[in-house]
């Protein structure tokens, strides 16, 4: 489902079921680059320089399987859409973010190689860490039976049998707690994404010398006690109560510096704006229409995590029963 609506999106194109080769071919790239990017085999160069030699291998193998994929977006999705806007010349009209793209690159604005780059990492980003917390947002749900009931008596309430669509889920505040409890509780990218300051900064009495490489520990700004009451529980309802908003002139408003699962700023993650609406929705299309429970003699989901370079994940996969709501 998921990478439907992001190849929907990215290219105008859908796989056909789960044995479509492409799908196949595609899960399998995202699989590896995951199992190499989550390998601590070249966390050590970072720190101790002179043992990157060592690291030969493991960056060969990153750079073969790059390459492979770059040829697989090229091959199946990008030289099929430049296609199709050669045929249609000044008739063409824009459908997807791939033609945005090769816009871009006709214009002169980005080169080739960018184009390919840019579709790796939405494909990337996009996709893994979204999938990940669909996955928390589960568990944590057939775990508390009780959430399940509030978000659905709110849909029945609030929208009065009207479907859940992305233009009204901004009515739905105890849904959008849910998932940004479980964003908060099971950061998907514990250390966000590596920055670097071009030019030397000061933080509180802390002097940061230029280039330095920066990394934000967003997991214990989530689940640190001296800010969140009892942050190791699942519980929505602290974003309804709960104001621990800064006015902030980076993000032109309040902000709650305790919770940064996109990271803040410029270089904030432009993800946010699939990811939230497409949790939201796909919470309340399985809640409004399942009342999801753990298997028969187990009374709860595993909820242990599983961690690696710049990930955290569930670290068991489990058997989820949907019992349909009745009508």
């Amino acid at each position: 489902m998921l990478y439907n609506i992001m190849y929907r999106m990215m290219f105008d194109a859908k796989f056909e079921s789960q044995d479509d080769p492409l799908f196949i071919e595609a899960t399998n790239f995202n699989s590896e680059r995951s199992r190499l990017a989550q390998s601590f085999d070249y966390n050590y160069g970072d720190f101790i320089p002179l043992l990157r030699p060592f690291l030969r291998g493991y960056l060969n193998n990153c750079k073969d399987l790059q390459s492979r994929r770059l040829a697989f977006f090229n091959n199946y999705y990008v030289e099929k859409r430049r296609k199709i806007i050669g045929e249609n010349g000044e008739k063409h009209k824009i459908c997807c973010a791939i033609d945005h793209i090769i816009d871009a690159q006709i214009k002169g604005e980005i080169s080739e190689e960018n184009v390919l780059y840019i579709v790796e990492n939405i494909n990337v980003a996009a996709i893994e860490t979204t999938l990940w917390s669909m996955e928390w947002a589960i568990a944590e749900l057939v775990n508390h039976p009780t959430v399940q009931q509030k978000i659905r008596d709110e849909i029945s309430t609030v929208l009065k049998g009207k479907s859940v669509t992305e233009s009204n889920l901004h009515e739905l505040p105890y849904l959008q707690a849910t998932v940004n409890e479980t964003l908060r509780l099971h950061t998907p990218i514990p250390l966000l994404v590596p920055h670097m300051n071009l030019d030397e900064a000061k933080l509180g009495d802390y002097t940061i010398p230029k280039e330095t490489k920066v990394v934000v520990n967003a997991w214990w700004l989530a689940n640190n006690p001296a800010w969140w009451k009892n942050p190791n529980k699942f519980q929505p309802e602290r974003f309804l109560e709960e104001d621990g908003g800064t006015e902030a002139a980076v993000a032109g408003g309040k902000v709650d510096f305790r919770y940064l699962p996109f990271g803040m700023g410029r270089r904030s993650c432009p993800g946010i704006i699939l990811a939230l609406p497409i949790l939201g929705l796909v919470i309340a299309k399985l809640v409004s229409n399942f009342e999801m429970q753990a298997p028969p003699g187990e009374g709860k989901v595993d909820t242990s995590e599983k961690g690696g370079q710049f990930s955290l994940h569930i670290a068991k996969h489990s058997t989820v029963v949907f019992k349909p709501v009745a009508a």
